[in-house]
This record gives C-alpha cells, structure tokens and sequence, in this order.
C-alpha cells in the first residue's frame, strides 16, 4: 500500500493532479483545500489513501493526516464511496466537518455534490461519536430518530438479514421499542 508520495506537482486539474516522482506521473485525486495548498512545479508531500477494486486503482490525496483520517471514516460508513467522501471533504475544514458531523448539521452535509437527506443523516449516526468531539442534542435526536443506538440487538438482527443501518433503524423507529427483542424484529419485518 502506498501511504506517501513526495514529488513534483506536473499537472492540475478539477479534482485531480499528477504528481512527478522519479520518473513516474501518478494522477491522484485530491480535494479543493489540497489543490488550493499545492502550487505547479513546487515539491510537495501528500497522504495517500489507496483503493484498488476490480476495475479502478485510485490514489487519493491530502496535505495533511487529519483530513486523511477523516476521509477513511467517512468511508467507513455504509454507500459512502471516495467520491461522496471527496465531495463532504469539499465543503470546508476537516475542523470544521468534525463540528458538523457532531453536531448533527445534516442540512448542511445536504450541501455536498451526491449527498441527500439520508445519507447525511448516516454520516451523522454513524460518524458522530466517532469524530472525537461530543455529539450535540441533535445528532442524538438524528440518531434516536433513525431507531436507537447501534448496540441495539435488534437493529443488529436486521443488519444480519440484510438491511442497512439505516433501513433496519428506520424501521424499527415504527415499532414500540417497549416490546421485546423478538417481537421488535417482527413487527419490523411486517412493516407495523
């Protein structure tokens, strides 16, 4: 795995730049704030983040570690790929992305190219105790609204069965979460 690159910024592009390193041109995909640092013809270091599926080996980069970090847990939530985690990078300071996340700005995350409703409001449940910041009353409304807390057995059961996070919270926000574990999972797969 490639965890740096250090070379020769060659070529820019809209969300891309190719990067000079001992003869080879590797185009890496980067966000606004790490193209806005970079300058043509300087020497820069970036993070990598890489991902290899079937048909793409993609290099992804960022000037510093955080904003790296904070790319990889955006990607750690459920049909959040590099392009939407790209996208949400986009709209500001991973700083600033942590206290959104935290606290619970799902209209806000809306504002980033292929983000709607629910997946902003899946980065929140799933990224809000994750981005070292306490949440605020309302990721934990986003969350509570979205079916209760990820440890509930269960939400766990309906992942199992195949549901999403999200779909197996939202449908178990139906159901009485006084009944037992059993019948919420009923109920749930009814649609009651």
């Amino acid at each position: 795995m490639i965890a740096t690159i250090k070379g020769i910024v060659e070529d820019k592009a809209d969300d891309r730049l190719t990067v000079y390193v001992s003869g080879v041109g590797y185009e890496v995909f980067v966000t606004d704030n790490t193209a806005g640092e970079l300058v043509l013809g300087k020497s820069t270091k970036l993070y990598i983040r890489e991902q290899i599926r079937e048909d793409t080996h993609d290099l992804f980069g960022f000037v510093s570690k955080e904003e790296k970090e904070l790319f990889e847990k955006l990607l750690s939530v459920k049909n959040v790929g590099p392009r939407v985690a790209l996208a949400v990078l986009n709209l500001g300071s991973h700083n600033k992305l942590r206290q959104v996340i935290a606290g619970g700005d799902a209209k806000f995350l809306q504002s980033a190219k292929g983000v709607g409703r629910r997946a902003a409001e899946q980065i929140i449940v799933e990224l809000r105790d994750k981005v070292g910041l306490s949440s605020s009353a309302q990721a934990e409304a986003i969350a509570t609204r979205s079916g209760g807390s990820e440890s509930d057995e269960a939400v766990e059961a309906l992942i199992s069965l195949g549901y999403s996070v999200y779909d197996a919270k939202t449908a178990l926000a139906k159901v009485d979460s006084k009944l037992s574990t059993e019948e919420r999972i009923k109920r749930a797969l009814k649609g009651h």
